[in-house]
């Protein structure tokens, strides 16, 4: 079930914004088929495999990529595949036999999707780097943070799941339809710091503009406006306020009982200060759970700055079941909703092993391949 029934996807095994665009479209219905490391330790955080939640939905199998074996049973899945997903640095898969030139010969509707930090090609191509890093030389960690504060690490969200998987799978997609009209695939290169650089579009345009600056901490968006922030409250929680438009900034005056006139000019960056001092006060008067009451389902644009334990039992969430058990693990719902080809339930990450990988295979491979390849002992 899911829009993407149709789809089938190869996934060469790697970490971070690689498997999240996997699971993304195997949530969507897409068929995805994991090729898994022969040795499989060293990936990523460490942790119990139920717990990998980004693998889940979709079966794998596990193959030496440096036997020639396992390298023609990649070929042979890719011959009967969409898309292909891989995020090794520039030239591993040509190196392995399983690059672009290889796949595209044996499925030439393939799409070819990679996914890395800086690129195929460029000075940096082939270093070494992590989230912070792409975010750091596209300029966004830069502008996040607080005024005369370092600038503040927004996990890996924004760079590797963002800027990464978010853009591999609309390239995929993308690339899929194009080769429905064409008969052609090609390859998507998915860039992280070309992603990240895409979603700051924007604010590129405020700061060319003139409307903000440089100095983080001092602007509309990045907690410099005493109205678009985060303030402690009487028990230490914290609640969060954007009232950007002046019909829901004077809505949470209103609320708040506050007739200061360092707050009647909403825009006058010199009263900001001043008016930050005045919010910061009144909401240390009350606790979280008093402010929610007061504000909470009102147009001053409020929401409690909730923990993730905090965030499943939260009633909107809640009522829309943002967040479903899997596995008897609490985790995020697929997302975007559909009206008519609704997803199924996801699964949980499937254990790698021989009687699981036949079963993988199952729909790409007839048995008699199937039962061969484990004889030859090509699946572990």
């Amino acid at each position: 079930m899911g829009p993407l029934a149709d789809l089938r996807i190869v996934e060469l095994a790697g970490i971070g914004p690689g498997p999240l665009a996997a699971m993304l479209l195997a949530d969507l219905g897409a068929t995805v088929i994991r090729v898994d490391r022969k040795q499989a330790s060293g990936l990523g955080v460490q942790r119990p495999l139920k717990f990998d939640l980004i693998l889940r939905n979709r079966k794998s199998i596990r193959v030496d990529l440096k036997d020639p074996a396992g390298v023609a049973l990649v070929l042979d899945l890719v011959e009967k595949a969409d898309a292909l997903i891989e995020g090794f640095r520039p030239g591993v898969t040509e190196r392995l036999g399983l690059g672009p030139q290889e796949c595209l010969k044996r499925n030439s509707r393939l799409v070819y999707g990679r996914v890395t930090g800086w690129g195929q090609e460029g000075p940096l191509a082939q270093s070494a780097g992590h989230d912070l890093n792409y975010i750091a030389i596209t300029g966004v960690l830069h502008a996040i943070g607080r005024e005369g504060a370092p600038p503040a690490i927004p996990l890996n969200v924004i760079g590797d799941y963002a800027g990464g998987s978010l853009y591999l799978a609309l390239g995929i997609l993308a690339g899929i339809l194009e080769a429905r009209t064409s008969g052609k695939g090609q390859v998507v290169d998915a860039a992280i710091v070309d992603g990240v650089a895409s979603l700051m579009t924007a604010l590129v345009g405020l700061r060319a503009a003139g409307i903000s600056t440089a100095e983080r901490g001092t602007n509309l968006l990045d907690s410099g406006a005493p109205f678009y922030d985060v303030y402690e409250c009487a028990d230490g929680k914290y609640v969060s306020i954007g009232p950007i438009e002046p019909k829901f900034y004077l809505q949470l005056l209103g609320r708040l009982e506050i007739d200061e006139p360092a707050l009647t000019k909403q825009m006058d960056r010199s009263a900001w200060p001043a008016a930050k001092r005045v919010l910061a006060a009144r909401f240390k008067a009350k606790t979280r759970a008093e402010w929610t009451a007061l504000l909470a389902g009102t147009d001053v644009c409020f929401a409690p700055v909730l923990d993730l334990q905090e965030a499943y039992e939260h009633p909107h969430l809640k009522a829309r079941k943002t967040f479903i058990d899997v596995g008897g693990i609490a985790q995020p719902a697929p997302a975007p909703r559909f009206s008519r080809t609704v997803p199924d339930t996801p699964q949980p990450p499937a254990e790698p092993g021989i009687e699981n990988a036949a079963a993988a295979l199952r729909g790409w491979l007839r048995e008699g391949e199937i039962a061969a390849l484990v004889a030859a002992g090509t699946l572990n």
